[in-house]
């Protein structure tokens, strides 16, 4: 039986659902919290408040955002030409902190996972196909991670987009295999961006 009041201990209940986040973590976390003023706990309501209720996504690229369109696609230093799809927004942030790409973005929300029941209809593939008819695009990169899902969902698009008079390449080795794009470092991603290769 836990020592604390119910308000702590719902606090750290919830807190410990987060991933990585252990018991203990999660104790601290909820003291830290305690400890903070109250402008700070009320400010940080109201920023996981907004997160789920003023977030949408970009009806561009799908990345997430305040407004209609995502911070990248309101840019006009980027390069249209160029696509990068990646599976997730956490994928995207990884290959914006390398700072090698310059072009826009294009996430699919997921993987193709038969055994999950995640087919090409339940991602954002067919947004993708919509924007090569409107779009400068000459270039798309699959970035998907590089494990059972992301080789399928890659080796679908790659099947998909042959009939297009685009340059089609993927990231370059050095991505371990089996691994997630949001948890390899900069250095190996920025080098695998600058060397990716054809399909």
């Amino acid at each position: 039986m836990d020592p604390y009041p119910k308000t702590i201990v719902r606090l750290i209940d919830l807190l410990n659902e987060l991933p990585g986040i252990g018991r203990k973590s999660a104790t601290r976390m909820a003291f830290h919290i305690l400890h903070a003023s109250h402008a700070y706990s009320d400010n940080l309501a109201e920023a996981i408040r907004a997160v789920k209720h003023s977030l949408r996504l970009c009806k561009r690229c799908f990345n997430l955002s305040d407004s209609e369109l995502c911070v990248i696609c309101r840019n006009p230093k980027r390069d249209p030409r160029i696509l990068c799809v990646v599976e997730a927004p956490n994928d995207l942030i990884a290959i914006e902190q390398t700072g090698a790409f310059q072009g826009l973005y294009h996430v699919l929300h997921g993987s193709i996972n038969p055994l999950q029941g995640i087919g090409p209809e339940k991602l954002k593939i067919e947004e993708l196909f919509q924007r090569l008819q409107h779009e400068p695009i000459q270039e798309i990169i699959i970035a998907t991670n590089p494990n059972a899902s992301g080789t399928a969902t890659a080796l679908y698009l790659q099947n998909r987009l042959q009939p297009f008079p685009i340059r089609l390449t993927r990231l370059a080795q050095g991505v371990p295999v089996g691994g997630e794009i949001e948890f390899i470092d900069s250095q190996t991603l920025s080098t695998s961006l600058k060397q990716r290769t054809e399909f």
